[in-house]
């Protein structure tokens, strides 16, 4: 059984049993495969080399646009402006991150840095991000609905599982958040 974050004389640690390893591994491919970039030929090159990207459009995945989200909600042209100078690179940092959170999953005991334990918030941030999507949480009263999921031998459906594949990531995210709070305060 998982254990929690902690911040302590190694750093901050964590424990994931080999199936609960297999399965953020599974989420965090899945999440990264949403994330890679179109292949396009012919692009400029040199535009490529910085990050522009003119041919992009809003994603029509609702869980790849809540992770690449409109940065103004009333205006699409200059929302669409700021994705052509930036999606591109906001992806490969999402898929960075989410890349050096799957190495720390093969071993047992994982050990982070405080630039490991930013790419594992970061990458559980957007594990949870799809799942709320796919279960679509839109306010406090759908959270706590998904939160009352709890008992692994309840899950009758896709919903209940992916419930409690939500559950896990958050009690696995709010654990690392707490860890790199005491690390902070520790180091003040």
């Amino acid at each position: 059984m998982a254990k929690a974050f902690k911040y302590g004389l190694k750093g901050i640690t964590g424990y994931l049993e080999p199936a609960e390893r297999e399965l953020l591994r599974s989420l965090i491919d899945d999440v990264i495969s949403m994330l890679q970039p179109e292949d396009r030929t012919g692009q400029d090159p040199l535009a490529a080399l910085v990050g522009l990207d003119m041919d992009v459009a809003e994603p029509s995945d609702r869980a790849v646009k809540r992770l690449l989200p409109n940065v103004m909600k009333d205006d699409g042209a200059g929302s669409l402006e700021f994705r052509q100078l930036t999606e591109r690179s906001l992806r490969e940092t999402k898929i960075g991150a989410l890349r050096a959170a799957a190495l720390d999953l093969d071993k047992d005991e994982i050990v982070l840095t405080p630039e490991g334990a930013k790419h594992w918030s970061m990458a559980l941030n957007d594990v949870r991000l799809v799942l709320a999507e796919r279960l679509d949480i839109r306010d406090e009263e759908d959270a706590e609905h998904v939160h009352l999921m709890q008992d692994w031998s309840q899950a009758e459906d896709v919903e209940s599982y992916l419930a409690l594949v939500y559950n896990f990531a958050t009690w696995l995210q709010e654990s690392l958040v707490q860890a790199m709070l005491q690390s902070l305060e520790t180091r003040r």
